[in-house]
């Protein structure tokens, strides 16, 4: 970043070339903040320590599943609706093989109104995979974790850290806008991750891996609570005086349109009432009960074959659905 100044209790560094000692994207990463990592970390660090909200999953009694179970509600999903959700799960099903052992449709039913159901048919998938491969216990490698159904890069380093402690790049939408706006100097980053970001993550990173898991989630947090994506709480952010988007004078977003999710009238809202009374009922549902959800008859029908084409409802016979089976 251009910024050169740093927060008011650490002096300022002198400007020093790239040396061959480190790497070099470390280096790099340092100047650009002004601000020496163990000095980022320790801030950051402190700041969470003091500011971090209490959530169950991050509790030294959590188990991996609890973990992942947190990890694939909270996708595109505000913690205060996942907090019901997940401790419902978790007393029903507590274990990956109790998941397991119950047909995928349950897992649906329980996903109740959390969005984007197709993460409940995943995680079921995932559970069968852990049962049935992994002796019903959630994997500690990384690359493994990649492998079970349902787990990409980011549920994959995010389970590996904050569940077994281990050293991972962690990047969520949070991660991702704390580092455009400190590192970067601009207000989001990119829709999608690219290297650059991948680069500075990593040369952000912690070299212990306690410190470097307790990171991962610290900026997290704080992209959650204070750098957030509308109306950042600027005055309380630890590395203010250190951001080089404040530096920059804050300069606005100049990147391709950022387009809200709209949801009224859309296919998705469709697609939920449907899905609401598939899951209110535990056998069948015929055809007329669906058709009185919605008045539009072309676009019923479309997000009722878009959900049985994702496998979230299975037609019996003509005219009659369920949950999957």
């Amino acid at each position: 970043m251009a910024a050169t100044t740093v927060t008011p209790a650490v002096p300022r560094p002198a400007a020093r070339p790239a040396t061959a000692a480190g790497p070099a994207g470390a280096d790099a990463a340092a100047v650009k903040l002004a601000l020496p990592l163990p000095v980022l970390h320790s801030t950051v660090l402190g700041w969470y320590e003091a500011n971090a909200r209490d959530l169950p999953w991050r509790t030294p009694e959590a188990t991996p599943w609890a973990v992942m179970v947190s990890e694939f509600m909270l996708q595109q999903t505000p913690v205060k609706r996942v907090l019901p959700a997940w401790a419902a799960w978790l007393e029903r099903w507590p274990t990956p093989a109790h998941l397991a052992a119950e047909a995928p449709g349950e897992a649906v039913r329980m996903w109740g109104r959390l969005g984007y159901p197709r993460r409940a048919l995943r995680l079921h998938a995932a559970a069968v995979a852990i049962t049935e491969e992994h002796g019903g216990e959630v994997p500690d490698d990384h690359a493994t974790l990649l492998s079970l159904p349902g787990v990409g890069e980011y549920t994959a380093a995010a389970v590996a850290s904050f569940a077994f402690r281990q050293r991972h790049v962690v990047l969520d939408t949070n991660v991702r806008r704390v580092f455009a706006r400190a590192v970067t100097g601009v207000e989001y980053p990119a829709q999608a991750t690219t290297a650059a970001e991948r680069r500075t993550a990593t040369a952000l990173l912690p070299a212990d891996t306690g410190t470097a898991a307790t990171w991962a989630v610290a900026v997290m947090e704080l992209g959650a609570l204070v750098c957030t994506a509308r109306g950042p709480e600027c005055g309380d952010c630890p590395l203010f005086t250190a951001c080089a988007w404040q530096r920059a004078g804050c300069p606005p977003y100049e990147g391709p349109a950022r387009r809200g999710q709209s949801y009224e009238g859309t296919d998705r809202q469709v697609r939920g009432k449907l899905l609401a009374v598939l899951r209110a009922e535990h056998g069948t549902v015929e055809q007329a009960r669906l058709d009185a959800v919605w008045p539009d008859p072309v676009q019923r029908a479309r997000a009722l074959d878009g959900l049985v084409a994702d496998g979230l409802v299975e037609p019996v016979e003509q005219g009659v659905y369920r949950l999957p089976q």
